[in-house]
């Protein structure tokens, strides 16, 4: 990858929008690539908009500054597609990842999105069916996963597995249901 990816993920605060960056660069640097992952920092409470981010490349990244042009967007509330520039900036072969019950077409004209990849995946669904909780942040990396093939998939959910045993190592419901999350969502998201 002698291009650099760079992602921008969308959500609200509690939607675990920098631990997706974050645990998708920990992914990236397992398999020897370069990585960043930050967020942009506002007013951090549950529920206002955030986004964070991440770069991606086989060559070192000397730029430090935030996203401004991305080639993936993920979108963890689809309301935000309304109140949030969420495509501001992406490029003419971007790709654009939401959570939503929604399929591509909905979702590409409610956007407003011509000439670029539109997935989407029913994160919240998936994520109440093996987390008991709406915290769609796993269930999106799956999705991102499969909509950018930016990392092979076995050696993601390895990486995902050794992550989430060091967090939540005595508590192995956790860690099963977030891999079932993002394998189901790696399998149902469709994309145009």
């Amino acid at each position: 990858m002698d291009k650099i990816l760079e992602i921008r993920w969308h959500g609200r605060g509690g939607q675990g929008a920098k631990t997706a960056a974050n645990l998708l660069a920990e992914a990236a640097s397992e398999a020897g690539e370069y990585i960043q992952a930050f967020p942009e920092y506002g007013p951090e409470r549950m529920g206002a908009p955030v986004a964070s981010f991440n770069r991606i490349a086989s060559v070192p990244i000397r730029i430090h500054s935030a996203v401004s042009a991305p080639s993936v967007v993920a979108v963890l509330d689809a309301s935000l597609v309304r109140s949030v520039g969420v495509a501001d900036g992406l490029t003419e072969d971007g790709v654009v990842v939401v959570n939503t019950d929604k399929g591509p077409a909905a979702m590409r004209e409610l956007i407003g999105l011509e000439g670029r990849s539109v997935f989407t995946v029913d994160a919240d669904r998936i994520a109440m069916e093996t987390l008991g909780r709406p915290i769609p942040n796993t269930p999106m990396l799956g999705a991102v996963i499969r909509a950018t093939g930016v990392l092979e998939y076995d050696l993601f959910i390895e990486s995902m597995e050794k992550q989430l045993e060091k967090k939540f190592g005595s508590r192995p419901e956790i860690v099963e249901g977030n891999l079932k999350a993002i394998e189901r969502a790696y399998k149902e998201v469709q994309g145009e």
